[in-house]
């Protein structure tokens, strides 16, 4: 997986982290889920933002901001975000290192 994708999909899953406990942190912590280390949470997330290139954390506020979900796995040449068929030509040798977006709905895409 590229680099860049895979800080995208870091990203993404610690910002969901984040909002969850933001969001139900009481009601988390009411059934028995202990949720310290938000502020560590919170600066690794910075780390890991610093690190994604300038053009592709535009593209990936943008998505977010319209999504939700900026960065989806592609799941039997699906786009999980919006559940249409995949171009074989995404998987050809020469887009391996390319981080690539969904045609129809503009979402990052990776395949797990």
């Amino acid at each position: 997986m590229h680099p860049q994708l895979q800080l995208l999909v870091a990203l993404q899953d610690m910002e969901e982290m984040i909002r969850e406990v933001e969001e139900k942190g009481d009601e988390l912590e009411g059934m028995g889920f202990k949720h310290g280390g938000l502020e560590d949470l919170r600066k690794a997330r910075e780390d890991v933002a610093s690190q994604v290139d300038p053009r592709h954390m535009s593209w990936y506020r943008r998505l977010t901001g319209k999504f939700g979900h900026a960065v989806v796995p592609v799941v039997n040449n699906l786009c999980t975000g919006c559940f249409n068929n995949i171009p074989s030509s995404f998987v050809s040798k020469t887009n391996v290192n390319k981080v690539q977006k969904c045609e129809s709905c503009g979402r990052i895409l990776y395949w797990p």
